[in-house]
């Protein structure tokens, strides 16, 4: 049964949905250039050069320095301090990006070009960090997760609101919406979970034997290093990578990881922190492959523990630095949703006959499985608690060497996306082959129940 006018009305709707696209295909793809300061980072590339032929020859750079006149000196810095200002302006001006209907687009290069295209719907994190310098300028870099690559993409710098509004945006289309309204959806609103006080990061930090033993290394070995040795350079060769090292361990973290912030928002959890450094990064929503919960000696009479993660190509890596047991479960359970921790009493040992292969520390393992996790504890001073949920792992494997195979025991191997492993170890044989057995079929399970990767969904 027909309308009358009915077939006017198709051809007139098919010709305006031509005319659309014809409109569509028409609009001129818009490159933008990067913030008028970046040309100020990109003059130091020289800078950098000669400083790294200085340091890794400097008899050499010394004995050029001593030919060197003052004239000579004035007359190579009048001509290197512009040559080193007009590289900086040529990078920045043939550096273009742009964002089209399926990918965004960099092109970069001043002798060889490179065009990064990178689809919208494979982006799975997009960072903003301010260094120190830039958050003087109000400026801050774009940084780009996607599927697939190791190393980062990114656009520096942009003006701060401008890196924040095309964050947004980015977000916004790689959740599906459509080009015309992704720039009107701004950035998702967001609540807060957790934040870290300063005062219990630092004592985090002088609790954790990592520091003190790389304090201790920095302040016993350089002395013993000059008794045997009598050589300058062999004690500062030695000294300062291990005074780095120290201060990476307890003053580095601290600056890294002050004021952390964790907020939940539609497109993921935000993470917020950096004392002299901003970062705003994001845990991609379905990206989270295993989830580790870590728990030092000297933590545990305070309840605190800290939470590391392992995103799928993803940089990711800490989700809670220092916090009370409970509240690290609460952060957890909104990155696994449906996921309950299991409790310590939960864990099954070993069987006794496991000393013979590892003595005293067999009592540091420990296995949980669930209905939506796979959980392995390891570590006796430093527990360590994975939880990989089904629906993430790739692989499952069962080993058994000669020793183990004599004392009927086998190791669990799980291997999830992000390419890491999380190994059940020194089980009983035959619960070792019914975990193999079983868990194919709960990874099954899992992925056909599990939430969609997609942003905002």
């Amino acid at each position: 049964m027909t309308t009358p006018g009915a077939d006017k009305d198709v051809p007139e709707a098919i010709e305006g949905i031509e005319a659309t696209e014809v409109v569509r295909k028409q609009v001129p793809l818009v490159e933008r250039r990067l913030h008028p300061v970046t040309p100020l980072r990109r003059a130091w590339a020289p800078v950098a050069v000669i400083i790294g032929w200085a340091v890794h020859d400097p008899n050499q750079a010394q004995e050029q320095l001593t030919r060197l006149t003052t004239v000579t000196l004035l007359i190579g810095l009048a001509v290197f301090v512009p040559a080193a200002a007009l590289y900086g302006f040529l990078t920045w001006w043939f550096t273009h990006f742009a964002v089209t209907d399926t990918e965004l687009r960099i092109r970069t290069g001043l002798l060889f070009r490179r065009t990064a295209h990178i689809r919208l719907e494979r982006i799975q994190a997009v960072d903003v960090t301010q260094p120190l310098l830039a958050r003087v300028a109000g400026v801050a870099k774009l940084k780009l997760d996607v599927v697939g690559t190791d190393k980062k993409d990114e656009l520096a710098f942009l003006g701060e609101g401008e890196a924040r509004a095309l964050r947004a945006e980015l977000l916004a289309r790689a959740a599906g919406f459509a080009p015309e309204t992704a720039h009107e959806v701004g950035e998702a609103p967001s609540r807060q979970l957790l934040h870290v006080p300063a005062g219990v990061l630092a004592v985090s930090l002088v609790l954790t034997a990592a520091t003190w033993v790389s304090l201790a290394a920095a302040l016993v070995v350089p002395p013993l290093l000059w008794f045997a040795t009598h050589s300058v350079w062999t004690v500062l060769a030695t000294a300062l990578p291990l005074l780095g090292a120290a201060g990476a361990s307890s003053v580095g973290r601290f600056v890294g990881e002050y004021d952390w912030t964790v907020g939940e928002s539609p497109d993921g959890l935000r993470i917020d922190h950096g004392l002299l450094d901003r970062t705003h990064e994001t845990v991609p929503p379905g990206r989270v492959q295993t989830v580790r919960i870590v728990e030092p000696l000297l933590w545990r009479r305070r309840g605190w523990v800290r939470v590391e993660l392992d995103v799928a190509g993803s940089s990711n890596s800490v989700l809670v630095p220092v916090a009370p047991r409970e509240i690290a479960e609460s952060v957890v359970a909104r990155v696994l949703p449906g996921v309950t921790v299991p409790p310590l009493s939960a864990l099954s040992r070993p069987p006794g006959r496991a000393h013979w292969c590892v003595p005293l520390w067999w009592r540091g393992y420990g296995l949980a499985v669930t209905d939506t996790v796979f959980a392995a504890r390891h570590g006796l001073l430093r527990r360590s608690l994975a939880l990989v949920p089904h629906a993430k792992v790739q692989s499952v494997r069962l080993t058994q060497g000669p020793w183990e195979r004599f004392w009927r025991l086998a190791e669990v191997h799980v291997d999830t996306g992000a390419n890491k492993t999380v190994t059940a170890r020194l089980r009983d044989a035959e619960e070792a082959a019914e975990l193999l057995r079983g868990q194919a079929e709960r990874s099954r399970t899992g992925r056909r129940d599990a939430r969609p990767d997609r942003w905002m969904a």
